[in-house]
């Protein structure tokens, strides 16, 4: 099942009210994630325990993660899938928003693997 992992640039109010909208829905906050272990650890890291995990990363930070997922593709490495939302589509401090939309992601994708999947969310 779909687990979506909210990154260090969007605030965990933003999971635990997503929870709270759909209880069943399985969006985490990497400042909760492992009890915060991974906040501010590489890129590459938190993409290799994603993975092992089967879970798929929500993140605005398109400029450090885009190379590493390209350079992942040229090598054919794996990753538990990368969900980018931009500013121009939702502000960070547009919470209402960005809980309608993940919750719309997870109830979309809730049973499909999303291995090696990187989505852009459009405005």
């Amino acid at each position: 099942m779909l687990t979506l992992l909210l990154d260090e640039n969007i605030s965990p109010v933003v999971a635990e009210q997503a929870v709270l909208k759909n209880p069943e829905a399985r969006i985490l906050s990497i400042h909760h994630w492992h009890g915060g272990e991974y906040l501010s650890v590489p890129d590459e890291l938190i993409l290799e325990i994603a993975l092992q995990e089967e879970i798929t990363l929500v993140t605005f930070d398109q400029s450090t993660i885009r190379p590493v997922l390209k350079a992942w593709g040229e090598v054919g490495r794996s990753h538990g899938g990368v969900f980018f939302i931009d500013e121009k589509s939702i502000a960070q401090n547009d919470y209402g928003t960005l809980v309608r939309a993940l919750l719309t992601i997870w109830e979309r994708m809730a049973n499909t693997s999303c291995e090696n999947v990187v989505l852009f969310r459009q405005r």
